[in-house]
């Protein structure tokens, strides 16, 4: 039940039903969920070591309101990890790995073209960490995936805005997978790097604008 509930509140949070900042009580999601205050207690405790929100004493729980600093140190986390993942994992991907992964980026043009901005975030994620299963560093794997889970929060906002740079994640996706199956790793690596580089940039520089 604590997984469910930890689904549920996650899905409500990366949907913003629960914005940056919103008081997450108890005995209100219990009663929502249809559950005790245990398992709800449990998910919370699981969704803070994701993350997304903070227990505070006397607060509760609260979904996390990152500053663009914060956020950009997210992504510089992103870019040590992830080319470095790629370039254990890449040359191993078999051929039934790169259809599964074609599969995932079909899945998601579809989910960018009809701005599913739920699904959007859930097939980025899963198309990353399918790049890195044959890295043989499942903690650096798991700490990207929480850290993809954190970005892709905020990498929303970026991409429902702009069409550009949905049109761009899509395209550097594509020539991912292109380069995979020419054996041209070091510049996937390199791509790799640019892809969440500009997202960086480009996010920060959006919040940068709206907070002025």
């Amino acid at each position: 039940m604590a997984s469910a509930a930890a689904e549920e509140i996650r899905h409500r949070i990366l949907s913003a039903a629960y914005p940056p900042g919103f008081q997450l009580r108890q005995d209100s999601l219990a009663a929502d969920l249809g559950m005790s205050r245990i398992p709800i207690r449990e998910a919370l405790v699981q969704l803070e070591s994701e993350g997304l929100l903070k227990i505070l004493p006397h607060r509760g729980a609260i979904v996390v309101q990152l500053t663009a600093e914060e956020i950009e140190e997210l992504f510089n986390m992103r870019l040590l990890l992830e080319p470095f993942l790629f370039r254990r994992s890449a040359p191993f991907l078999t051929r039934e790995d790169l259809n599964a992964l074609k599969q995932i980026q079909a899945r998601y043009e579809t989910s960018i073209d009809t701005l599913d901005m739920d699904i959007w975030n859930e097939l980025n994620t899963e198309f990353h960490i399918f790049l890195y299963r044959h890295a043989r560093s499942p903690r650096i794997v798991q700490t990207v995936q929480t850290l993809l889970v954190e970005c892709d929060r905020h990498t929303r906002i970026q991409l429902s805005s702009i069409l550009g740079d949905r049109e761009r994640a899509v395209a550097e996706h594509a020539e991912l997978l292109r380069l995979c199956e020419t054996g041209d790793f070091e510049e996937g690596a390199r791509l790799m790097y640019r892809h969440i580089d500009h997202i960086r940039d480009g996010l920060v520089a959006l919040l940068a604008s709206q907070a002025g």
